[in-house]
């Protein structure tokens, strides 16, 4: 079952990563320029963490990554070294972000084939767990995907309605549409949101 370290693992294991972008994603590196240096960043499932590596390259001082398989941290590890790797989390992500040391801890949370990767009846404890890790006022933005939800996946699909209602309260929905800077093979398959934790 994807909500399993050990499936994830045997993907990678297995080479059966085909979500990987083999290098950072355009719409996240675009919309990270407006975040400050110091800005608390989280990547949930963040694979083989182009993002997290961008981000940390650009100097941004507080980035967090996260993902079920403890293949993905060696790779991105051996990639940079001079990452801290206590800011490189494994295991359960659900587990992880209900210890409240980390509630209120993130200014971001940038979102890319995570909430596609997860069971779809978990979405609702990923909408939660979002709520709880980030300061009030604080958002998660990314990129989901719009092809049609059925029991096949991951990756799962999803719909504007969807979003619409998921990333209402306790968020604010800012944000939902296409991107121009979309991937060729998602340009017709994903949205851009951003979603801002309300501050009361």
């Amino acid at each position: 079952m994807p909500d399993r370290a050990e499936y994830w693992e045997q993907r990678y294991q297995e080479a059966q990563i085909g979500w990987d972008l083999q290098g950072p994603t355009p719409a996240l590196q675009a919309a990270a320029e407006a975040f400050p240096k110091d800005a608390r960043i989280l990547i949930p499932g963040c694979g083989m963490g182009w993002d997290g590596e961008a981000l940390h390259r650009q100097g941004f001082t507080q980035v967090y990554l996260s993902d079920w398989a403890p293949s993905a941290k060696a790779h991105f590890l051996e990639r940079v070294p001079d990452f801290p790797e206590d800011r490189f989390i494994t295991g359960d992500f659900f587990t992880w972000a209900d210890n409240e040391a980390v509630h209120g801890q993130f200014d971001y949370i940038l979102e890319c084939t995570f909430y596609c990767a997860i069971p779809p009846a978990m979405r609702a404890d990923y909408a939660q767990a979002m709520a709880h890790l980030l300061r009030p006022g604080g958002q998660l933005l990314g990129l989901l995907f719009t092809f049609p939800l059925t029991e096949q996946g991951p990756p799962f699909g999803g719909s504007l309605e969807e979003y619409t209602l998921r990333f209402g309260a306790p968020f604010r929905l800012d944000r939902l549409g296409p991107s121009p800077l979309s991937i060729a093979p998602r340009a017709e398959k994903e949205v851009f949101f951003c979603a801002t934790l309300h501050t009361s």
